[in-house]
């Protein structure tokens, strides 16, 4: 098989079953979650708690106070870097949007390559000092596992194999670039069977949480 045989099966029958294996896996977890048993509601419902809901998952975005900022300032700060980075990547680096208007039918303006390349490097950097700070970190180096360990691997694979496609770094081209879609296809499959899911159920949480708490009149 050569480079441009390895490229267009990647491309078609492997991206075809990354999907399929990514909608189903994701499907199933939403319906399990949202299909869950609740306890009834006993308490007065003080308000609807949609608007309660929402505000929870914004201020869950931000530290609870200062004291809470100093003691993992790092921590948030290389996570926001490397989720926003990520995010910005995926959605506004052109040959991305060039693919998913083959996919949907419809694009959107993209960053010029240069900033894309800055920010691609910054999530780069990001991963490796929360990986560095995981190793090293005796509470977070005890609590983690296989999982974390593998998780962080899929994630950093897609945006190194992509910066390295990009500019045509150690293998040819058609290969480097095959090895990129190829590993945005193995965090597709892993994607709804690993932590990886919180992506999703992050915003489910807080909104149950924040509803919840909202109908019952405790200020959230």
């Amino acid at each position: 098989m050569t480079y441009v045989d390895l490229l267009l099966w990647v491309r078609g029958p492997a991206f075809q079953i990354a999907t399929a294996v990514f909608v189903f896996g994701l499907s199933w977890r939403l319906l399990e979650i949202l299909s869950l048993s609740r306890k009834p509601e006993l308490a007065v419902v003080r308000e609807s708690g949609i608007a309660g809901g929402f505000r929870t998952i914004y201020r869950r975005f931000l530290p609870v106070d200062d004291n809470t900022f100093q003691r993992s300032a790092f921590i948030i700060t290389a996570g926001y870097v490397f989720h926003l980075g990520f995010l910005i990547t995926l959605l506004l680096f052109i040959p991305h949007i060039l693919f998913f208007r083959e996919l949907f039918g419809f694009s959107w303006p993209g960053l010029p390559t240069p900033v894309i390349g800055i920010i691609t490097i910054m999530t780069l950097l990001a991963l490796i000092a929360l990986l560095l700070n995981r190793l090293k970190h005796p509470v977070l180096q005890f609590l983690s596992g296989f999982e974390d360990y593998f998780v962080w691997t899929v994630t950093f694979l897609p945006v190194l194999t992509g910066y390295m496609a990009f500019h045509h770094q150690l293998f040819h081209y058609p290969l480097m670039l095959a090895l990129h879609i190829f590993s945005v296809e193995l965090l597709m499959i892993v994607f709804p069977f690993t932590k990886l899911m919180h992506t999703f159920t992050l915003f489910i949480s807080r909104w149950y949480t924040g509803s919840r708490a909202a109908r019952k009149g405790v200020e959230v």
